[in-house]
């Protein structure tokens, strides 16, 4: 279930704001008793019974349509009247660009009957060249691509080597010459190949805090959509984003992530179905503070749950992470002080918890706790069910289950690197491996 309306109303905007502001100032600040709407005052504010209510629908809604710009047109009507709840009624919904989240906003569905699928993408070549002051872009085949359309730009840079990435709207046009919403500030030379394709997040946000995505299905529609990974693009994608909450959510079959965050913090991802995903299927990302997953199934995906550089004080707790290709869950570059309790990971293609060897002494994982987990058939013949390695230290493993149902062949339970510090091992039951523990600083 998700929250009630009071509680949403209680647990946004001026109800969180409140929360911290004293505790800001570093004072004993008097209690507010008799909150009042002020002007400019958005750190205390009534908790108000009711705010607006829009719905949208394919017919007898508010709003009457099935595309991204009615959804679109849904949120900014409740954000010019200071925040609430779009309502997204039973249905499916073709989206030709994302539908961009703003502050105060709860994008409520109606469970697996709002359905929002990824139109297919088409790409094209440009036809001359564009500086990065340039507003416009021409376009070699300019079929399939529409005013309105979410596009992205990717090229290489002429000066380093590296890719350029731009994420524009499409929005007029003369023949084969779009205009674009804002200018690239990259330079796309014909001579560097450029790209221009219909690739977006589905659902996004970026600098925006307080708001709610709930109970919806996200369709990717990946098999006629080229890749964008989770740096830029998901079923859900958000970036410089503050307490956010992600209830109820299925997102499958996008040609990238699931669900992506960048730089975002206070993000709450619950029972949520991550699957079939190029991608990853939860990518807490750069940065990210106190993350909290729970409840959540990430399957058939890359990776079922990926620790981003920077990644501190999260809590990954009871959720089931199964036939992931690669690794059940991942954590690296300075992802300290997270706890990962209670889940299942279950049948990963490689491993079923691989801490990654990063750059060497000081980029690595620190100060994890990884408590009471079941991982159970990791890898293939010669797989690893919880690889540690580089120089890795200061992280905690006790009382979880490490189990091979399949037999031993070559498989190993624990493998520590050769370079790897001092971790805790305590209390963790490992079964049905060719080798328990194999330590490499022995040999």
């Amino acid at each position: 279930m998700g929250l009630s309306r009071r509680d949403w109303l209680r647990n946004t905007g001026a109800g969180l704001a409140a929360a911290w502001t004293a505790a800001a100032w570093g004072v004993d600040m008097p209690k507010v008793t008799r909150p009042r709407a002020t002007s400019g005052d958005t750190a205390v504010e009534p908790v108000w019974d009711e705010r607006l209510v829009m719905t949208v629908g394919p017919k007898e809604a508010d709003l009457v349509g099935t595309t991204d710009r009615v959804l679109q047109a849904a949120v900014d009507y409740v954000v010019r009247l200071g925040g609430g709840t779009v309502k997204i009624l039973p249905g499916e919904y073709r989206l030709r660009n994302a539908v961009r989240i703003q502050s105060g906003v709860r994008l409520l569905g109606s469970g697996v009957d709002s359905v929002l699928i990824k139109e297919a993408s088409v790409e094209t070549t440009l036809a001359a060249d564009s500086d990065w002051f340039d507003q416009e872009l021409t376009l070699e085949n300019p079929d399939g691509f529409r005013v309105g359309d979410g596009v992205v730009l990717i090229t290489k840079n002429p000066n380093n080597g590296g890719r350029d990435v731009a994420k524009r709207t499409l929005i007029a046009r003369s023949g084969n010459r779009f205009k674009l919403d804002k200018a690239p500030r990259m330079n796309y030379w014909k001579e560097m190949k450029p790209t221009v394709s219909t690739l977006f997040p589905m659902i996004t946000a970026e600098e925006t805090a307080d708001f709610a995505i709930e109970d919806l299905v996200l369709d990717g529609n990946r098999a006629n959509n080229a890749n964008l990974d989770g740096n830029y693009a998901g079923c859900i994608w958000l970036q410089d984003c503050s307490r956010v909450r992600i209830h109820g959510v299925t997102a499958r079959n996008y040609n990238g992530d699931g669900i992506s965050w960048q730089i975002c913090h206070d993000v709450s991802v619950e029972d949520c179905h991550s699957h079939d995903n190029a991608g990853l299927g939860l990518h807490p990302g750069s940065g990210s503070q106190r993350p909290v997953m729970r409840n959540n199934r990430l399957e058939r995906n890359s990776i079922g749950l990926f620790f981003c550089w920077g990644t501190k004080y999260g809590l990954a707790e009871k959720n089931m992470i199964a036939d992931n290709m690669d690794c059940g869950v991942s954590i690296g570059h300075r992802d300290d002080e997270n706890i990962v309790r209670d889940n299942e990971i279950a049948r990963s293609g490689k491993n079923g918890l691989l801490f990654r060897p990063e750059r060497g002494e000081g980029y690595t994982a620190k100060g994890n706790l990884v408590e009471n987990n079941r991982i159970v058939d990791s890898g293939p013949e010669d797989g690893v069910a919880v690889d540690i390695q580089g120089v890795t230290a200061g992280n905690t493993l006790a009382r979880n289950e490490i189990r091979d149902t399949r037999g031993p062949a070559k498989r190993v339970g624990i493998r520590i690197g050769a370079e790897t510090g001092g971790n805790t091992l305590q209390d963790n039951t490992v079964e049905g491996f060719a080798t328990a523990v194999e330590d490499l600083r022995q040999g």
